[in-house]
């Protein structure tokens, strides 16, 4: 794991962990939509199989380079309760949200090494200028008055400018 433990074991909002570390610091949303999760995340959330959800996709960036490609997902439940206003973030940080509220409780971090056989790896990689074999995600739930959403975080190379010292 070497350099990228810091970043996959660090239980702080990454927003915040990447704009010390990054004076340009911004979020780029690429995509929303009431869309399927994939085939892992439907469990953990609540969700039935084939049941859709709200799939927000975004960019952590440094000025114009991609450092983070993040996925989260927000069942409909959640969307109609407490996390009802995440959907118009647009451009703004959802860790922001999420760590500026005490109620809300974070499950443990999940970390491993995704590659072609992922569909987060091939989400990531057109952000990539050279694609390597595999890149390091990191998965957490986050909850709000019993209401659930995940967040994937998928480390681009460039993350790694910003190193741990």
């Amino acid at each position: 794991m070497g350099p990228w433990r810091p970043w996959l074991t660090n239980h702080g909002s990454l927003t915040q962990l990447l704009r010390e570390r990054f004076t340009e610091f911004n979020v780029r949303q690429l995509r929303q939509a009431i869309a399927l999760p994939f085939f892992d995340e439907s469990a953990p959330l609540g969700l039935r199989r084939h049941e859709r959800a709200m799939v927000r996709e975004v960019l952590l960036r440094s000025a114009e380079t991609a450092l983070v490609y993040a996925h989260t997902v927000i069942p409909p439940a959640s969307l109609r309760g407490p996390w009802r206003k995440l959907a118009g973030l647009g451009n703004q940080s959802l860790g922001g949200t999420l760590f500026a509220d005490p109620r809300v409780e974070r499950f443990p971090l999940a970390y491993r090494r995704i590659d072609r056989r992922n569909p987060l790896y091939h989400a990531a990689t057109p952000y990539l200028d050279n694609p390597s074999g595999s890149l390091w995600a990191r998965r957490s739930l986050f909850a709000l008055a019993g209401h659930r959403l995940m967040v994937t975080e998928v480390f681009l190379p460039t993350v790694l400018q910003g190193a741990f010292g």
